[in-house]
């Protein structure tokens, strides 16, 4: 399925006409179809990892229109807002460290490329000017990192 990545970004990139928001639109569509818990093999990979795609571009954009009519008030008020119950911050803590763990265990450039793309928002040419590798080579890593961020996390959580 990784094959379909370049090819969804330049049709994202069109739908959005941004070429950075298409890549992070992608990058969520891979995660949502690895994150899937059924084992049932999806029949049209490349249909079902478009449409999902999609989907992900619609309900953003429904969220920034809910967004731009909310008053001010509400976000005030909206418990969504305020500091996460401290149980909730314990399981954060706890699946960081596990998320940490689960970086660790890449290559150097592996994590790297995930790191620069997920924290720093540096697009695929910038990250691959600054570890002198290809962009094929940061879009690898950054599908690779997911997966076994993806697995690990899994394995550790049940």
């Amino acid at each position: 399925m990784e094959h379909y990545y370049r090819e969804l970004v330049s049709f994202l990139s069109t739908r959005l006409g941004n070429r950075q928001a298409a890549e992070d639109v992608a990058h969520d569509a891979y995660l949502r179809v690895l994150e899937r818990t059924d084992a049932e093999q999806i029949e049209h990979p490349r249909a079902f990892l478009y449409r999902t795609a999609l989907n992900l571009v619609v309900d953003s954009h429904r969220r920034h229109q809910v967004r731009q009519a909310e008053p001010l008030e509400v976000l005030d008020t909206d418990e969504r807002w305020h500091t996460p119950a401290p149980s909730h911050s314990v399981q954060l803590g706890q699946r960081l460290e596990l998320m940490q763990r689960a970086l660790d265990e890449l290559s150097s450039p592996c994590r790297e490329s995930f790191l620069l793309r997920k924290l720093d928002g540096l697009s695929h040419p910038e990250i691959a000017e600054r570890l002198q590798i290809s962009k094929a080579m940061v879009e690898k890593h950054i599908v690779n990192a997911m997966k076994h961020c993806r697995l690990r996390m899994r394995e550790w959580e049940s």
